[in-house]
């Protein structure tokens, strides 16, 4: 089964860490799952101030710039991981760094087919 691991940090408790530390960490972390099998993929995020927030009520499109919620914490990436159990998934998050300083939140993926095919 595929999971999500969504990482949500906040810059401010971050801007406090030994980022270089905590991208080695990352580094060997993903080597690990590299050759285990179990990395699919993942990808850092841009700031906050480059999002927009799009919402349609009564079918008007609402859009807003900025953070998506009103939180200090916010999503800065995510990871995919594809292992035999949600436990083992888990296991795998409370590894990543982030989890020390903010949250990872670790979602099954559905397996919805060849969607339009």
């Amino acid at each position: 089964m595929k999971y999500m691991l969504l990482i949500y940090n906040n810059p401010e408790s971050l801007a406090a860490q030994d980022i270089d530390g905590l991208m080695r960490e990352v580094d060997v972390l993903m080597g690990e799952l590299a050759e285990s099998g179990e990395w699919v993929g993942g990808e850092a995020l841009a700031e906050p101030a480059h999002t927009r927030t799009v919402r349609v009520r009564d079918g008007v499109p609402a859009t807003t710039d900025g953070p998506f919620a009103e939180a200090k914490e916010q999503l800065a990436g995510y990871c995919v991981v594809e292992c035999e159990t949600l436990e083992r998934a888990t296991e795998i998050a409370a590894r990543w760094p982030d989890a020390r300083y903010g949250a990872m939140e670790v979602r099954p993926i559905l397996d919805t087919g060849d969607v339009g095919s």
